[in-house]
């Protein structure tokens, strides 16, 4: 398996604990993909650690139900990752798009930065 490989199975892991509905499930899979004191930023939001994170996370699936990610593109190289996203619907109808950056530490991402168009 090669890094580049690792570095996107990390990714997709931390993606899925946004589609997960549970608690319990998002800490389950954000334990595997990301450091417990991870940086998520984005337009709207800053979170620092898996408690404040889980909780954004919960609040976005109160806002969209069945709202998850798609990874359409991915790069990585050093441990930093570029991925472009769609954010889709429960149904899976897209309802935006977007990039995030991410930095690995001891192969489980650091840092998470999204990038997009806000209302």
């Amino acid at each position: 398996m090669s890094h580049e490989t690792n570095e996107r199975e990390i990714w997709e892991r931390y993606v899925k604990a946004w589609k997960v509905e549970t608690a319990d499930e998002k800490r389950e899979l954000l334990a595997e993909a990301t450091r417990p004191d991870c940086v998520y930023t984005d337009p709207l939001k800053r979170t620092g650690g898996h408690d404040e994170l889980v909780g954004y996370m919960l609040d976005f699936h109160r806002q969209i139900p069945g709202g998850h990610f798609v990874t359409t593109d991915f790069w990585s190289h050093h441990g930093m990752t570029l991925a472009k996203w769609q954010m889709r619907g429960g149904k899976g109808e897209v309802l935006g798009e977007g990039v995030s950056y991410g930095r690995l530490e001891k192969d489980r991402l650091a840092e998470m930065t999204g990038f997009f168009d806000t209302p």
